[in-house]
């Protein structure tokens, strides 16, 4: 059989061949694209990160919550992305309660839907029920939580797997996403076991309506073991809150402590009228026995002002004031002819409820605001006249427990004389403890600060505190700061504090000495200042500072 012959001139035109470079002016004309360059890791990380963070969050949004009965309580527990972390308790439409339970990048949310007629009537009928309250809440707590964790962790894993699939559409990718958010929870689970702080239920934040808050945070009490604390005020809240949301009724009642005094401490009222029926309300509610004034209630000290003082003799206590430097003597003589108000200055002491109060009015005058010269030295030598009249107080047997001064710079001065000494002028609450042992309390304005509210872009918030004194040895227990949205502003926030000496495991505070008992309650005595000068008191237990502690500036706000 014969072959074909192919010419070889064909053939050479069928062999591949290999393709010319072309001409160096025609790749300057049409560069040849090269491969991309691989992105950043860091970057590439960085979204990754993101992408498990948002499906995270989506997935807890969506099936990340768990209904849970607690006590005769319904409610909902969430879990959401929080910087602070803690727990909130959501109690519509009365407020909020927020609890600085532990620190992590997630926070717990008890939104409380509803009572059980049943269980909550059986409640409110029959309080002996109450002693296995502890019991019921702490099991249904920890199922709840328990239901909730996992809940979470299928969600927080389902969301940040679907939506990587989404986003990178590898199932290896997507695979990751899910086991980062699921080591993000377990670190965030991790944190919030290791900060857990069970005490939290002792001092807690309430925010929304005023009217509710004595009654839903409860008393003030020293407690001194952490043996089943957090359990035991649980049950207190949950039983709090059942009498809020009894349908028979309205609010409860609030019933104080019997060991306790309650002081309400106002300052800087500044002309402010809408004051007094705040005063006048949180006496009726917390039940409060003595109010003091750490002065400046007027703004120019005129005689003219001297009518806005009248509602005093009306709110429902007796009033103890010390003069500001926006108080003029006009002003003082004015309520010293007021009954049940008690006006201290140059050291003298009152026994009002049980407490002995000693002061000193400021020893300037400045309704201008102006800084006279020598006024840090004049303030100085204000604190310095209290101190050696409580000193001479002591000496004769009937020491003070709390001292009175307007401005912080002289209520210094005090320091290791009385366990307490209470001040204004700064216009913003505080709390610290000096170094000799003894605590300042520095007031906010209960005036909102007055006719000045309104030169700020924002108004200032109207404050207050209800301080909790011992019936037997007139030392802090407790103290509540209480802050009222400013002009045009209508929110409200109390916060329970706790002395240091007095948090769960801390040692008790020592008990006064026998001279120091006080005279009959609402008994009134009078004693000048100066006087031999006696040993110093046993400085109380140094608590944490709760705030700033001020400055001794010669400001006049």
């Amino acid at each position: 059989m014969a072959r074909a012959r192919v010419p070889a001139a064909a053939l050479h035109r069928l062999k591949p061949t290999r393709p010319k470079s072309a001409p160096r002016a025609d790749r300057r004309r049409h560069p040849v694209p090269e491969l991309a360059a691989r992105p950043n890791p860091w970057l590439r990380a960085l979204g990754l990160t993101g992408v498990v963070l948002l499906g995270a969050w989506l997935g807890l949004l969506v099936v990340g919550d768990v209904r849970v009965p607690v006590g005769p309580m319904d409610t909902t527990m969430t879990l959401r992305p929080s910087v602070t972390g803690g727990t909130k308790i959501n109690i519509s439409p009365l407020g909020a309660l927020t609890l600085d339970s532990h620190h992590a990048p997630v926070r717990l949310d008890v939104n409380v839907d509803q009572l059980d007629p049943v269980r909550s009537q059986a409640l409110v009928d029959h309080p002996e029920r109450l002693s296995g309250l502890q019991d019921e809440v702490a099991r249904d707590i920890e199922h709840g939580t328990l239901d909730l964790a996992l809940r979470s962790c299928v969600a927080v894993v389902t969301g940040a797997t679907a939506l990587g699939l989404a986003v990178y559409r590898r199932p290896r990718r997507a695979l990751a996403a899910g086991g980062l958010a699921l080591a993000l929870l377990g670190a965030s689970g991790a944190t919030a076991f290791a900060t857990w702080n069970p005490n939290s239920v002792l001092e807690p934040r309430f925010s929304g309506l005023l009217s509710s808050a004595p009654s839903l945070v409860g008393n003030a009490r020293s407690i001194v073991t952490e043996f089943d604390v957090y359990q035991r005020e649980l049950a207190r809240l949950v039983t709090n809150v059942t009498k809020l949301y009894d349908v028979t009724s309205t609010l409860p009642a609030y019933q104080p402590d019997p060991t306790t005094v309650r002081v309400l401490h106002v300052s800087d009222i500044h002309l402010n009228p809408a004051s007094w029926k705040i005063i006048a309300s949180l006496v009726e509610q917390y039940r409060v026995d003595v109010i003091v004034d750490s002065g400046d209630t007027m703004d120019h000290g005129t005689a003219a002002e001297n009518g806005f003082l009248d509602p005093i003799a009306t709110l429902g206590a007796p009033y103890v004031w010390v003069r500001g430097n926006h108080d003029s003597l006009v002003t003082q003589r004015y309520l010293e002819r007021m009954k049940n108000v008690h006006v201290l200055d140059g050291g003298r002491a009152v026994t009002v409820a049980g407490v002995r109060f000693a002061g000193v009015g400021d020893p300037q005058f400045t309704p201008d605001r102006s800084a006279a010269a020598g006024a840090e030295e004049s303030e100085e030598a204000a604190g310095a006249r209290l101190a050696q009249a409580l000193r001479a107080q002591k000496a004769a047997g009937t020491p003070a427990d709390v001292a009175v001064a307007h401005e912080p710079s002289a209520a210094r001065g005090t320091d290791g004389e009385v366990p307490l000494v209470l001040a204004g002028h700064l216009h913003h609450e505080g709390t610290e403890v000096m170094k000799n042992g003894t605590r300042l309390r520095i007031e906010g304005s209960t005036g909102g600060s007055g006719l000045r509210a309104v030169e700020g872009k924002y108004p200032d918030p109207i404050q207050a505190s209800i301080l909790y004194l011992d019936r037997d040895t007139r030392r802090l227990q407790a103290w509540d700061e209480i802050k009222l949205g400013g002009l045009g502003l209508t929110t409200a926030e109390v916060s329970r504090h706790l002395p240091k000496e007095n948090q769960p495991g801390a040692a008790p505070s020592p008990s006064p000495s026998p001279s120091a008992s006080p005279g009959p309650s609402g008994s009134t005595s009078g004693s000048p200042a100066g006087g031999p000068s006696g040993p110093t008191p046993a400085a109380p237990s140094a608590g944490p500072s709760a705030g700033p502690s001020g400055t001794a500036s010669r400001r006049a706000p």
